[in-house]
């Protein structure tokens, strides 16, 4: 497999997994949910990820919420499953649950919190990769994993047979653009920002896209890569002004969130419009009345109520 494997390109959310106040798994939201999206002209979404709070999802809880998110999706957009775990048994396990729900691929940090070296990673990695069938897309996340991987790192993973695919969420540009430039033509490369320099990263060096968080903003996120594939860059920018505008009132340069945690921030977001944003999961908790206002100052500034 290589990056001509798949189809993945444009922005492709990782987005919320809806749970109900008391933190029972809300299947009827998501299928609410992923039709918004659809209608809003996603590229693809990524469930299970950061965003849709895997970390407190049981192994059969994530397997029910791949099996609805296939059941709903019906092969219209790319799905692509978080498998983030502390070890490869798991993360195979969860690979498997995914392909059983018709998904298209899987999405896979490093293990969190226990900061492997170069070698233990590359292991990693490749225990998954001879024992899954699908596509995979390394996830570069250091906000959760406190690891950035290097550049020569990420080549290595490259090389393994189903690895079609690399997340760069570093903080660093530099870093993003040295991988983009080594590793563009042999994996898609996602983790561009919606500004001029990400579009540059686009338009001239075969950035694939981003995978975003939450599409709070719905049609604005895809209208940033379908302008930019249609040659209106100004339309892009504009586009792309409003998904900067929450990225810098929202959120901290590394990714991280301003006020309580990233995943009650979407959710909220997505409530305050009449969407399924749903309750967060301890021990993530919903946002105090206070940060609520943030989002909806912003929102209405947006002309999104």
């Amino acid at each position: 497999m290589d990056r001509d494997s798949v189809s993945w390109q444009g922005y492709i959310p990782a987005i919320t997994t809806p749970f109900t106040e008391d933190g029972a798994f809300d299947a009827a939201r998501l299928h609410e949910l992923i039709e918004w999206l659809i209608g809003e002209g996603m590229h693809g979404i990524v469930v299970a990820g950061t965003t849709g709070e895997w970390f407190s999802m049981q192994p059969e809880e994530k397997a029910e919420l791949f099996r609805e998110t296939g059941n709903a999706v019906r092969g219209r957009i790319p799905v692509i499953a978080g498998c983030n775990a502390y070890t490869a048994r798991e993360a195979i396990a969860s690979a498997a649950a995914a392909e059983a729900a018709g998904l298209d691929g899987i999405l896979l940090t490093p293990p969190p919190y226990v900061r492997p070296c170069e070698r233990e990673l590359v292991a990693f990695y490749a225990d998954v990769d001879r024992d899954v069938r699908l596509p995979i897309c390394v996830y570069n996340w250091p906000p959760g994993t406190n690891l950035d991987m290097r550049r020569e790192t990420l080549e290595r993973l490259a090389d393994l047979e189903r690895v079609v695919a690399i997340k760069n969420s570093t903080a660093d540009p530099d870093h993003f653009l040295d991988v983009l430039r080594t590793l563009g033509d042999r994996v898609r490369v996602f983790g561009v920002t919606m500004d001029e320099t990400g579009a540059r990263l686009v338009r001239e060096h075969g950035a694939a896209g981003t995978m975003g968080a939450g599409a709070v903003l719905g049609d604005t996120h895809p209208g940033f890569f379908n302008a930019l594939w249609a040659g209106k860059l100004d339309e892009a920018l504009g586009h792309g002004r409003r998904d900067r505008t929450i990225m810098s009132e929202w959120f901290n340069p590394d990714l991280t969130a301003k006020f309580g945690s990233a995943q009650a921030v979407f959710k909220a977001a997505l409530n305050l419009q009449g969407l399924p944003g749903g309750f967060p999961r301890r021990p993530i908790l919903p946002l105090e009345p206070s940060e609520i206002e943030v989002l909806r100052k912003t929102l209405k500034s947006l002309g999104r109520l």
